[in-house]
């Protein structure tokens, strides 16, 4: 996986777009703020995952703007938007002719609500994306692979990735109902991604067990996760990964994880090998036959 170093330019935008937004009445505010975070940055250990980086950076932000929740609005935004679109997703299934792969396409369409690395400005067309998404074919397909440890996985933990994407997530746990799903979202505001507050704006609280994983990176760095949600993936027979972030902090992680993503910056796109836009259902164990 490439390092951070990579992702300076991405870091830099982030930065600006996050203090506009966290304080936009002081212009004067952004300028400082970019010196420090790229000075905090710079003394971070060369290997440290990119998600990582990003949760220093967002912690200097909140501190020095005073802003604990910057896209609260934009989450808000998104999970409504994503519940208007419950039906037409639910039909996709119920009226294809693979509705497990269709499902699993799905779950990947809601990987596009992710302001890590866009503008919450930007038009994301999500009725068009969902379309765009079934007819593509993955990168790394190993859609049949998951669909079998599904049905033998006696303990499933779900790690989810965005709102509005947890939409999209429901709709593939309601296809595959196991009883035995835990679904995982962060615990502190980081970005768009999804907190326990809205795991139950979208109904997934009253589908499945949900919990926080302890900590504020966009991803899943284990060594700042809590105890209790270190136990739940050391227990877990399949463990299912949503999104770019968890893929960063997880890749080198052994366990049965399968990648459900949508590459969107080449640092990943690159480390998977896949072209950006392409779609990913990626069995860790199943690699050697990729």
């Amino acid at each position: 996986m490439k390092t951070f170093y990579d992702c300076i330019p991405c870091f830099i935008k982030q930065t600006l777009d996050v203090s506009r937004i966290s304080k936009p009445e002081d212009e004067e505010i952004h300028g400082i703020i970019l010196k420090k975070v790229m000075s905090e940055v710079l003394d971070l250990n060369m290997q440290t995952p990119p998600p990582v980086v990003a949760s220093r950076i967002h912690r200097l932000i909140k501190e020095m703007t005073g802003n604990r929740d910057p896209y609260k609005l934009v989450k808000d935004k998104f999970n409504n938007e994503a519940l208007e679109l419950y039906e037409v997703l639910k039909k996709y299934i119920t009226e294809s002719q693979k509705p497990f792969e269709t499902a699993v396409k799905i779950a990947i369409a809601g990987n596009i609500i992710d302001f890590g690395h866009r503008s919450t400005n930007d038009d994301l067309k999500l009725a068009e994306t969902v379309k765009e998404i079934l007819a593509q074919e993955p990168y790394i397909n190993h859609i049949a692979e998951l669909e079998k440890e599904i049905e033998k996985a006696e303990k499933i933990l779900y790690v989810a990735d965005n709102t509005g994407e947890i939409l999209f997530d429901r709709v593939f746990i309601e296809h595959i109902m196991p009883q035995n799903i835990t679904f995982a979202v962060r615990k502190y505001p980081i970005i768009n991604d999804a907190n326990y507050e809205d795991a139950k704006v979208v109904g997934l609280t009253e589908l499945v067990k949900v919990i926080d994983n302890g900590s504020d990176v966009p991803g899943t760095y284990l060594p700042e996760c809590s105890p209790e949600f270190r136990q739940e993936f050391e227990n877990a027979d399949l463990i299912i990964s949503k999104g770019q972030g968890n893929y960063e902090t997880l890749n080198d992680v052994n366990a049965n994880i399968f990648f459900l993503l949508r590459a969107k910056c080449h640092c990943v796109s690159d480390d998977i090998g896949c072209k950006i836009n392409d779609i990913v259902v990626f069995g860790k164990k199943y690699a050697i036959s990729t």
